[in-house]
């Protein structure tokens, strides 16, 4: 084992991420991603305020703007297609509902791979089993492959992570359910979209589209009420027979979506839920992103703190000088304010999003109508706010880092 030694669970965003930094302050990462290859595609997500300032920082923000997704804003519709509320990308200063920037997951996913693929040791189609930690280390035990030793674990795994589970609990205790759903999956462009994201809402369905980077797609996001059932983990038909049973006849292009979904072969279905700890390490592993305190999707603040985690927990970890207990302290001292906000949901939170009734639905796009306006703008302007609600430390360049054990 080298002393600086770290194995990083998941390879999605936070986990590469902070690989880059490590590395940058002389570590020696090791990724694990469950996954058989890097993910390609996925939904649109939105690079903002503090998150958008680390990638620039990692001198990755022209890769970045380059496989953006060009979008004029988000358009609320009616059963007609009708708009009845939008608002534009350059609205709050480009931070609003979209993005500036916004760009496919699997797009930021490549450009932080390609940035880590020297000095970064990425492990596919594999998982952490066991995690066994004495005073000189961890060793861990994968479903391929010998065990290894490590100084450090990190749990960057997502909402469902397998590290927390193996480190601080069952998920019941760490994840809070929100009461929804949401499947995200491609579709042929045919619904004229003309740059716009578009949303319908239907009493306890939403169905939104938004522009695709490649020429010819769409993706669409299907968004229900449930309780919490274990519906993430289901056979991919059975969550194509719930989509269809719940979406079909709605209203608005909700039937031809409903078609497409069969031809789509990249559905994911998500429960949505926020993880909530009292404490994101236990002695020598440490949690990061969704799996410490998944924000959730609805908040679109989950992969702006996560980039906004990965650099604070390096820069933590080398401004330690070995002193690995006080490093994972300043991490949450940095962070836990940020986060905290980030997982304040929007006015109405889920039942604002899926609402629940004709009534409720005319409510809400009323109060959409107000979004440029006294007083709602007021409380947006709040919402979006929280993408910058940080002040970002300065950290040692890898020169002058510590070079001590953990």
């Amino acid at each position: 084992m080298h002393e600086k030694d770290v194995l990083i669970s998941g390879a999605g965003i936070a986990g590469p991420a902070l690989a880059h930094w490590l590395v940058r302050y002389g570590y020696r990462p090791t990724v694990v991603e469950r996954a058989p290859a890097p993910r390609p595609g996925g939904q649109t997500v939105d690079l903002r305020g503090a998150g958008r300032t680390v990638v620039e920082r990692m001198g990755l923000l022209p890769a970045v703007r380059a496989v953006a997704v060009e979008e004029r804003g988000i358009a609320y519709v009616d059963t007609r297609g009708r708009c009845r509320a939008r608002m534009a990308a350059d609205a709050f200063g480009g931070e609003g509902m979209v993005a500036e920037i916004e760009v496919m997951r699997g797009d930021l996913a490549r450009v932080l791979l390609d940035a880590t693929a020297e000095g970064v040791e990425y492990r596919y189609d594999d998982a952490v089993t066991a995690i066994d930690q004495d005073a000189d280390g961890v060793t861990v035990r994968f479903r391929r492959g010998p065990a290894r030793r490590f100084e450090i674990v990190v749990g960057a795994d997502g909402l469902h992570s397998g590290v927390r589970e193996l480190g601080f609990g069952p998920e019941g205790r760490c994840v809070r359910p929100l009461g929804c759903a949401m499947a995200f999956f491609t579709v042929p462009d045919r619904y004229g979209l003309d740059g716009w994201m578009r949303m319908y809402q239907a009493p306890g369905a939403t169905l939104a589209l938004r522009p695709d980077r490649v020429p010819g797609r769409v993706k669409a996001l299907m968004a229900f009420r449930t309780p919490p059932s274990g519906l993430h983990r289901s056979d991919p038909a059975a969550q194509r027979a719930l989509l269809t049973r719940t979406f079909t006849g709605i209203g608005w292009v909700a039937d031809q979506v409903v078609a497409d979904l069969r031809e789509s072969t990249d559905l994911v279905v998500e429960e949505l839920g926020q993880a909530h700890l009292g404490s994101w390490s236990a002695g020598r592993v440490v949690l990061l992103g969704d799996a410490a305190w998944c924000p959730s999707p609805i908040t679109g603040l989950g992969t702006s703190t996560a980039l906004v985690g990965a650099y604070v927990l390096a820069g933590e970890l080398a401004r330690a000088g070995g002193d690995r207990d006080a490093a994972f302290a300043a991490y949450e001292r940095v962070l836990r304010p940020y986060t905290d906000q980030a997982q304040e949901l929007p006015p109405g939170g889920v039942a604002g999003f899926v609402p629940s009734s004709r009534l409720a639905i005319a409510f809400s796009t009323a109060v959409l109508r107000w979004m440029n306006r006294w007083p709602v703008r007021n409380l947006l302007a709040t919402q979006f706010g929280k993408a910058d609600a940080i002040e970002l430390p300065a950290y040692e360049p890898q020169s002058e880092a510590s070079s001590s054990t953990f």
